[in-house]
């Protein structure tokens, strides 16, 4: 089989046993693209929650957006790392293209402490930790400081990595960012 004809039936099977459009492999970095299990997908998926809703299984890693009639648009995911996980519902309270990152003061102390001075402000743009797009979690009226937020390090997908944030790579991010208004419940288990 050649190589063409090889990587058309491994996209054939992978189809048929997953049940998922592939919607083809997310660069995101020079030379990089994700594994196929993170790359955004529509997938089987059955829930009691409504179209629209976000609902993000932190131990497999996969975010999804519920579309319904038993499917939703599956993405690859970095979660908090050992200590900074969580779990709950929330909503997006505000929404950013390209937003600033300050620091919350516990992760300037816990830094520091390492070694590693972090800026009190950085400006939005590629080298920003919070990426292309970022969606700020809010419970009750208050911000929780935790955001669905995009990554130029595509190789945190996939893995527990953050201070409780949740990590896309920016191309995805920013294609949820499309789907999703203000007021969007997020289900974090």
């Amino acid at each position: 089989m050649t190589a063409v004809g090889s990587a058309h039936a491994q996209n054939f099977f992978q189809k048929l046993f997953q049940g998922s459009d592939n919607f083809g492999p997310r660069a995101s970095g020079p030379g990089s693209t994700l594994p196929y299990k993170y790359q955004k997908q529509r997938v089987r998926f059955a829930t009691n929650e409504k179209p629209g809703t976000i609902i993000i299984d932190s131990s497999e890693k996969f975010l999804y957006l519920v579309e319904g009639n038993g499917k939703a648009l599956r993405y690859g995911v970095g979660v908090g790392r050992d200590g900074f996980g969580w779990q709950g519902n929330v909503k997006i309270g505000r929404k950013a293209e390209w937003p600033g990152w300050t620091p919350p003061p516990e992760m300037i102390r816990r830094e520091r402490k390492k070694g590693r001075i972090l800026p009190a402000y950085m400006e939005g743009g590629p080298k920003n930790p919070l990426g292309a797009r970022a969606m700020y979690l809010y419970r009750g009226g208050q911000d929780t400081i935790f955001r669905i937020h995009g990554t130029s390090e595509p190789w945190t997908i996939g893995h527990n990595v953050s201070s409780g944030c949740i990590r896309m790579v920016n191309a995805d991010v920013s294609d949820l960012y499309s789907r999703v208004p203000v007021g969007t419940k997020v289900v974090v288990r």
